[in-house]
């Protein structure tokens, strides 16, 4: 009986040191609806054929090993991954030729949902939202909320269509505890509405649990992303802002957002267990440390290639990656890893990684 009962505790103890370690897979980007210029032998590749070659080869991530480094999991099988975070840009913006968003939308879904049975951690990104609302050059059809609506679907647990669906009141803010660790879903960027949501939703989490926030943009911003300051606030030629955020931009350089990130920087100093910030939307693997508008914090950051407008992998297709990240929280440890998944040989190659501390 005793040996019985110490084999249960053993078993039991290792089931539960197994379920804190977690591991998603980070891409970005995918611009459904546009081509890059070469992919295993053919020019002017559409984005559906590219995107479905990584699809595939993330289906074997169970199967492949992490590399012998000092990360967590370091040289074991990597198994399923827990699910896949998607920061943005799925449709590519409509403008002519690209395809609507709606054609976009069911590419991905037939590629990321059909094909693949992981849980999906959706954002939206500029694409996405500039097609559901407009945007200063012309797009055909000039609007198309599919995607946003699709997205909002996904990670909201709703059924709404894109008629319904309304920019202004349905934001993409969510959030899921994940083994241990708080992650942060932001629509595009943290301006100050969504800090409000940001703040009622940490309210109820403990100050000792991780947090992790995901985002299209960086967290310096876009600057062309917030309402236009001119007096209509509206979408032009001329000013070429965006509106996608709630704030008016307020800084006299149009580039700059050193007064929008002023109060990303002080929520982010109000609660010091957000530990790393993972981003898109301007296009190459990169890990890097956010020191905030006056040089005071040191936030890990994470930005995602993309597979079609990669700054490195556009030109070069064998440097096209995804990021793998892992954490335990029994180690208090997060490593994220680069994989480079469309290497000559066919060989899967990891790159670039870091380990924090939870």
């Amino acid at each position: 009986m005793k040996k019985s009962a110490g084999l249960f505790f053993a078993v039991l103890v290792s089931v539960c040191v197994a379920a804190q370690k977690v591991n998603l897979v980070f891409v970005s980007d995918l611009h459904y609806g546009i081509t890059r210029p070469h992919f295993r032998g053919q020019d002017s590749v559409e984005a559906f054929v590219v995107n479905r070659a990584m699809v595939e080869m993330i289906d074997t991530l169970d199967r492949l090993h992490f590399p012998a480094d000092k990360g967590i999991q370091a040289g074991k099988k990597i198994g399923k991954p827990t699910g896949i975070v998607i920061t943005g840009d799925i449709a590519n913006r409509q403008q002519p030729p690209v395809q609507s968003a709606a054609a976009s939308w069911q590419q991905f879904l037939d590629d990321y949902q059909h094909r693949l049975h992981y849980t999906l951690f959706p954002l939206p990104g500029n694409h996405d939202a500039s097609n559901a609302i407009g945007y200063p050059k012309k797009m055909e059809p000039a609007h198309d909320a599919t995607a946003m609506a699709g997205i909002y679907n996904i990670a909201m647990h709703k059924a709404v269509s894109a008629s319904e669906y309304n920019y202004a009141t349905q934001k993409i803010n969510y959030s899921r505890d994940v083994n241990g660790v708080h992650l942060l879903f932001v629509n595009i960027w943290p301006d100050s509405l969504n800090r409000i949501w940001m703040e009622k939703d940490l309210a109820k989490v403990s100050a000792n649990t991780p947090v992790l926030i995901f985002a299209h943009d960086p967290p310096d911003g876009d600057a062309k992303h917030f309402i236009n300051p001119n007096g209509e606030h509206d979408i032009n030629a001329t000013d070429n802002y965006e509106n996608l955020l709630s704030e008016v931009h307020k800084d006299k350089n149009r580039k700059s957002t050193d007064k929008e990130q002023l109060g990303f920087d002080a929520f982010l100093r109000a609660h010091p267990n957000v530990k790393a910030y993972f981003h898109g939307h301007q296009n190459f693997c990169e890990m890097y440390d956010y020191k905030g508008v006056k040089g005071k914090l040191s936030l890990p950051v994470f930005r995602a290639d993309s597979p079609m407008k990669g700054e490195k992998s556009r030109p070069d297709e064998h440097k096209l990656s995804l990021q793998v990240i892992s954490y335990d929280l029994a180690q208090r440890k997060l490593t994220v890893r680069e994989l480079f998944w469309n290497k000559a040989d066919g060989i899967p190659e990891w790159g670039k990684m870091r380990t924090i501390r939870l």
